[in-house]
């Protein structure tokens, strides 16, 4: 039957929708994104993915949306054009996250709300960087429901940890390492890579003078291996 199916009916790997509609939507999204898969880069069932059109029903391609990231628990990694639920053991995503841009509507947001919890995701996530506020829902009782206080919410899902400051919006891994941009991560590495090349060179001058006053002392007669007590 599910042969049948796919063969007759089509679900589009685009909604001819925009992944952002602003800069500043895109780098949240990406940010997120990337992040996410860097975290679970050594674990081979979980799915990570941004503006992937999920359709939770066989059979019905209008039944669909495309959270800007979601995470799948329990999927392999690799390449999809779409994540269709029927394939994928029926597990739909556990996390979602969506970046707003004034484009944005109540309407909409409140569509989605509808949408993932009928859809049995377990932790939703909304972020306005505009305006810098946070807003999350977790599973309770077969029902998403509105988190309190999301200022150091830990994901149970995910293990990160979400703070926000006065202008922005800062986001944890478990281990307590802050996500980072890929530029903002590049900039890190290379000042990593200048730290590590200044102890090498700072370590092969100490050993260059070791080394020169063993000489002297050998020039002078005198062991240098009896004066290290």
């Amino acid at each position: 039957m599910t042969v049948a199916l796919d063969k007759t009916i089509i679900y589009p790997d685009s909604d001819g929708q925009p992944m952002a509609d602003n800069t500043k939507q895109f780098r949240w999204i990406v940010l997120i994104k990337e992040n996410l898969d860097s975290l679970f880069a050594n674990d081979e069932t979980v799915f990570v993915a941004g503006d992937l059109l999920w359709y939770p029903v066989e059979g019905r391609p209008d039944i669909r949306v495309a959270p800007d990231v979601l995470v799948a628990f329990g999927r392999p990694k690799g390449d999809r054009g779409s994540y269709r639920q029927w394939q994928e053991d029926n597990i739909a995503p556990q996390v979602v996250f969506e970046i707003l841009s004034p484009g944005n509507t109540l309407k909409e947001m409140s569509r989605k709300l509808l949408f993932y919890n009928r859809y049995d995701v377990e932790e939703y996530y909304i972020y306005n960087p505009d305006s810098n506020e946070l807003m999350g829902f977790t599973k309770a009782n077969e029902e998403l429901i509105s988190i309190e206080n999301m200022d150091h919410w830990l994901s149970p899902r995910l293990g990160i940890r979400f703070e926000l400051t006065a202008s922005t919006l800062n986001i944890y891994d478990h281990q307590g390492n802050l996500f980072l941009s890929p530029l903002e991560l590049r900039k890190s590495l290379e000042q990593e890579k200048a730290r590590a090349e200044q102890e090498q060179a700072r370590a092969e001058q100490e050993k260059a003078r070791a080394d020169c006053l063993a000489a002297k002392l050998k020039e002078l007669g005198i062991d240098p291996d009896t004066l290290i007590p």
